[in-house]
């Protein structure tokens, strides 16, 4: 008999220290229940990236996203403030704005006429008179928390969530020397690939142990051997001195600066920074198999005259995450393998992964309690 979601949870253990730790077992990455579980309790409650902070600067600026299977809009009102709501219009459920991104005087539904202010209230319902027991002001867009950090829009469905700020708790100090907000948002990639989002993050921190077999011209300029990883409360950074390579012409070219600095903020958001270079990784669950991963790349110098060299800048990222991209679908092949249950973790190599998996079996196993009280 399958097992019970209690029982696949129940398979990890997360109070063992890493040089005794395994992976989280296999049926995590496979089974749609917790999948459906990490919606509900990882993604719903947690901030996510949904954009830029330059897509809602003016007044009427806005941008979308599906977050946790929900459709959000983010807009910033004429009183300069950000806020967050559901898209979805409160008369028939159409999605209010039916663009990515843009500029609006006013949120108008385009199915019956609806309309809504920047702050989410409902201004007008067209052919609406006679209708008893209806409260305009309590039919307004469904707000969900919003705000900035860096070049980043962030939301949170969960209104009883702490702020951003708590939530980023020390990233957003180890960041602020690298100057991100001195760089320019220049190009846009997006991967849908074949795998669980989780063999995505995994395969992002596992501290460098697959770049010198997988990643030849990345591996070429970091010194591998000083390679180093470090854990703080959701986020882990690894890093790593540069060295200077003729092995890759355009990876030496293209990556550059003393040290590579690679965040990694739970559950899903990287940041990687090199000399006058970031781009960013965004893992979106699809289903069970499949993730999309959205790169959005920025420079220090976003002129016509550095437009070549920051296409070849991409065109390295591009090369790395086709490598990377293989072996994850490939991972995924052998996580339904009979032969495979959970693996062990290097100590010198994985600590990244494995406060990953400690955090998200504290969330599923705490929603899955959560859940479970609620349906007695």
């Amino acid at each position: 008999m399958p097992n019970s979601l209690q029982q696949i949870l129940a398979r990890y253990n997360a109070g063992a220290p890493l040089a005794e730790a395994s992976t989280i077992p296999a049926p995590w990455y496979v089974d749609a229940r917790i999948a459906e579980l990490e919606a509900r309790t990882v993604f719903s409650k947690t901030w996510q990236m949904m954009g830029r902070a330059d897509q809602v600067e003016k007044p009427g600026q806005f941008v979308t996203a599906t977050v946790a299977g929900e459709p959000i809009v983010a807009v910033r009102g004429d009183d300069g403030i950000l806020r967050g709501f559901y898209n979805v219009c409160r008369h028939h459920a159409a999605a209010v704005v039916t663009e990515p991104c843009g500029q609006a005087s006013i949120l108008h539904c385009p199915y019956h006429g609806w309309n809504y202010g920047l702050d989410g209230a409902l201004k007008g319902m067209p052919e609406f008179d006679g209708v008893k027991g209806f409260e305009r002001r309590q039919n307004g867009l469904v707000p969900v928390q919003a705000d900035v950090w860096e070049k980043f829009v962030f939301v949170n469905l969960d209104p009883q969530a702490a702020g951003l700020r708590e939530f980023l708790g020390g990233l957003a100090a180890r960041a602020a020397p690298l100057g991100v907000s001195k760089l320019h948002y220049f190009d846009s990639r997006t991967y849908d690939i074949h795998c669980n989002w989780k063999v995505f993050i995994d395969n992002y921190l596992d501290g460098g142990y697959h770049v010198p077999h997988l990643h030849k011209g990345l591996s070429s300029v970091l010194d591998y051997k000083q390679y180093t990883i470090e854990n703080e409360d959701r986020f882990c950074l690894q890093s790593s001195p540069m060295v200077s390579s003729q092995e890759d012409a355009a990876t030496g070219a293209t990556r550059k600066g003393d040290r590579a600095w690679y965040f990694w903020q739970y559950p899903n958001l990287m940041i990687n920074c090199y000399e006058g270079y970031m781009d960013t990784n965004l893992v979106l669950p699809i289903d069970v198999d499949h993730c999309r991963v959205i790169f959005d790349f920025y420079f220090a110098d976003s002129s016509e005259a550095a437009r070549a060299y920051n296409q070849q800048s991409v065109a390295v990222g591009a090369r790395v995450q086709d490598d990377d991209l293989d072996i994850c679908e490939a991972v995924q092949r052998g996580l339904k393998s009979r032969a495979y249950g959970a693996g062990r973790l290097s100590v010198r190599r994985e600590a990244g992964e494995h406060l990953f998996h400690r955090l998200l079996a504290a969330d599923l196993k705490a929603g899955s309690e959560t859940l479970a009280a609620a349906a007695d």
